[in-house]
């Protein structure tokens, strides 16, 4: 199984920091050593291998651990993103998980919070499901 890498430059910037970190430990390693031991980390083969699986697969909007902003039934809302699954070709289903629990009643008379939900969005983010006024269900902010 391969470790989850949101881009070449995320992969490029794990390198860099693996290497500084070596170092400030008297061990040296170049640049391409370092990117090669990132590529095995993340369960590739090689830095190529690698490079060519983040370069030609379609990116998600999101990645597990990100902290992302945005509205759940129009409520404003922060959360991290507990995972991420491609559905198909540009539709992922994401699983959110709020800091603060999210209302998602609008009657004055009772309440109903979720701090946890699961939709799937497309590449801007926003979910295919909608309100009865067309507003997305989920929409984050990218």
């Amino acid at each position: 199984m391969t470790a989850f890498i949101p881009s070449i430059e995320a992969a490029k910037r794990q390198a860099k920091a693996l290497r500084a970190g070596l170092a400030a430990q008297g061990q040296e390693i170049s640049t391409s050593q370092s990117l090669e031991l990132v590529a095995k980390t993340a369960g590739y083969k090689d830095w190529n291998t690698l490079h060519a699986a983040i370069g030609n697969a379609p990116r998600p909007p999101v990645y597990p651990g990100q902290i992302v902003t945005g509205r759940y039934l129009n409520q404003p809302f922060v959360a991290e993103v507990l995972g991420v699954t491609e559905l198909s070709h540009g539709r992922y289903d994401v699983l959110l998980h709020f800091a603060e629990a999210v209302d998602v009643v609008t009657f004055d008379s009772f309440s109903n919070f979720r701090t946890r939900v699961h939709k799937a969005v497309g590449p801007d983010g926003q979910s295919f499901d909608k309100t009865s006024d067309g507003t997305p269900h989920l929409v984050l902010d990218l």
